[in-house]
C-alpha cells in the first residue's frame, strides 16, 4: 500500500474545487472559502462592500456568471461555460445577440503559439465581454450567423476573503498570503491556496513562537482592500512573510525578493533553498507580477518576499487551460512546495537573534579582547569577535553572523555564549526585539 503524503492529501483537495468559477468576486470565491474552512476550520470567511474605495483603487461590483456559449450555423455549441469555464472572459458584461464570423472574431481570444490551449483573459475594471477558445478551434469556424449569449450580471455585493489568525507567544507576525480568484488553473493559483489552507492545518496544531497571519484574498485589489484596512496593524506587527504562488509542479524552484531583497523573509527563504540543496533560480524585483507589488510598495514596504516553483509567467502553460493538475501540477510538486515553506518557516522559528548591548563599540581592551598595543594585530578570535559585534543588531540571526563572518553557525554560537557570558550582547528569541 502507498503511504498518502501530504502533497497526495493537497492535490485530492485541488482536484475536489478545480472546476469552481471563481474570479475577483461572486459566489465561487464564497464556495472555494468554504472548501477551505472544511481544511483549516479557524479560516474566518469576510468581506469588503462594493464601491468602497481603497487607496487609488475601488472595489468593483460583485460579478455573476449564470451562463455562456456560442452556437455555430450548424447549430452546434461551443466555447460553454459549462464545459470550462475559461472559456467566458472575467467580468463579461451581458450579451445576447446574433453576429458575423468577422464580428465574432472581434470578441474570440486564442494563442496562435500554442493552438490547443484555451486562454484565460479578464477584463476586471472595463466594461467588456468575450469569449476564449483554442486557436484550433478557432481556426475552424466556417461564414455564417452565430449566436452569442453570456448571463451574467453585476450588482453591488461583496468582496470575500479568507483570513486565519494563529496566535503565538509573541505579537509579531509572520504574513502568508495567497490568491483564490483564478478559474480552473492548477500552478497558478490553485496551488497556493490549497498549499496555504495545509500550513495554516499545521501551525494551527504546533505551539509557535510568532503569531501567524494566514490570508486567502483575490489578487490585486484584495492584498490592497486588506492593506487599506489593516494598513497600522501590519505595519506594527509583521516581521517577515510569504506571497504564496505557483507552488504546485516539479520543474523547479524560484526566488523572488522583497522589494528591499536583504529583509528576514529574504535571508531566511535564501538559507533554506541552499541547506536543502535546491536547484532554483533567483529572480530580481524587477521580475514582480503578483501581491508582493502591494505588500512591499512604498508607504506600505513590508518584508514580503515570493518562494515558488517555476514562477508565474515563466512556464509555457501559464495563464492557459493546459495548466493542469495532470501534467504540470502533481502530488510530488504540491510536496515540494508545502516542504519549502514548512522548513522556511521552521528556520524563521528557530532563529535567534544577538544584540550588542552598548550604543558604540564596548571597550574590549580591558576584557583582553583587544591587542595589547598599537603594534600588534588582532587575533583570528578577536577579528571575529569584534566583527559579530559590529553586527549584532538584533536583526541578524545566527546563521545569518555565520555567513557574515564566513565561519560556521557552530563557531559563530560559541562566541555568542561567549559574549553573552561578558554581558556585551544579550540574545533575542524575536526578530526585532
Amino acid at each position: 500500500m502507498i503511504k498518502k503524503t501530504t502533497g497526495h492529501k493537497i492535490h485530492k483537495f485541488a482536484k475536489s474545487i478545480f472546476n469552481i468559477n471563481r474570479s475577483l468576486t461572486g459566489p465561487g470565491v464564497r464556495e472555494t472559502l468554504k472548501e477551505l474552512k472544511t481544511i483549516c476550520p479557524k479560516l474566518n470567511i469576510k468581506s469588503y462592500n462594493s464601491n468602497i474605495k481603497v487607496f487609488d483603487w475601488k472595489i468593483p461590483l460583485e460579478w455573476n456568471l449564470k451562463d455562456g456559449y456560442i452556437i455555430g450555423p450548424d447549430g452546434k455549441k461551443f466555447c460553454e461555460l459549462k464545459k470550462n469555464n475559461l472559456h467566458i472572459m472575467g467580468y463579461s458584461e451581458p450579451v445576447e445577440k446574433y453576429l458575423s464570423l468577422s464580428e465574432l472574431s472581434k470578441k474570440l481570444h486564442s494563442i496562435k503559439k500554442i493552438p490547443s490551449a484555451i486562454p484565460y483573459v479578464t477584463s476586471y475594471y472595463k466594461k467588456d465581454w468575450g469569449f476564449c477558445i483554442s486557436h484550433n478551434e478557432k481556426q475552424k469556424l466556417k461564414k455564417g450567423k452565430y449566436f452569442v449569449k453570456i448571463d451574467s450580471n453585476f450588482r453591488v455585493g461583496k468582496l470575500n476573503f479568507g483570513e486565519v489568525i494563529i496566535k503565538g507567544k509573541s505579537r509579531k507576525e509572520i504574513l502568508l498570503s495567497t490568491n483564490i480568484c483564478h478559474p480552473s488553473m492548477a500552478n497558478n493559483e490553485l496551488s497556493g491556496p490549497s498549499v496555504a489552507i495545509f500550513l495554516a492545518k499545521w501551525l494551527s496544531k504546533r505551539k509557535n513562537k510568532y503569531t501567524y497571519r494566514i490570508l486567502f484574498l483575490p489578487e490585486t485589489i484584495g492584498s490592497i482592500a486588506y492593506i487599506a484596512h489593516n494598513k497600522k496593524k501590519l505595519l506594527r506587527n509583521v516581521v517577515a512573510g510569504y506571497n504564496i504562488v505557483c507552488v504546485g509542479d516539479d520543474r523547479s524552484y524560484s526566488y523572488m525578493p522583497s522589494r528591499r531583497g536583504d529583509t528576514f523573509s529574504d535571508r531566511a527563504g535564501l538559507l533554506t533553498l541552499k541547506k536543502n540543496k535546491y536547484k532554483f533560480k533567483r529572480y530580481k524585483w524587477l521580475d514582480r507580477g503578483s501581491d508582493e507589488r502591494q505588500y512591499c510598495s512604498p508607504g506600505v514596504d513590508l518584508p514580503i518576499a515570493t518562494l515558488c516553483r517555476s514562477k508565474y509567467g515563466e512556464y509555457k502553460e501559464y495563464h492557459t487551460s493546459l495548466d493542469d493538475l495532470h501534467k504540470v501540477v502533481t502530488a510530488k510538486g504540491l510536496e515540494g512546495g508545502y516542504k519549502l515553506l514548512k522548513d522556511t518557516i521552521t528556520v524563521i522559528e528557530k532563529s535567534v537573534f544577538p544584540k550588542n548591548e552598548y550604543p558604540c563599540e564596548p571597550m574590549l581592551s580591558k576584557r583582553n579582547l583587544y591587542p595589547k598595543d598599537s603594534k600588534s594585530h588582532f587575533s583570528k578570535e578577536q577579528y571575529l569577535l569584534r566583527e559579530l559585534l559590529t553586527w549584532a543588531d538584533g536583526s541578524n540571526s545566527l546563521d545569518d553572523l555565520a555567513l557574515k563572518l564566513n565561519t560556521s553557525v557552530k563557531k559563530t554560537y560559541t562566541i555568542v555564549k561567549y559574549l553573552k557570558k561578558l554581558k556585551l550582547l544579550k540574545i533575542n528569541n524575536v526578530y526585532g526585539d
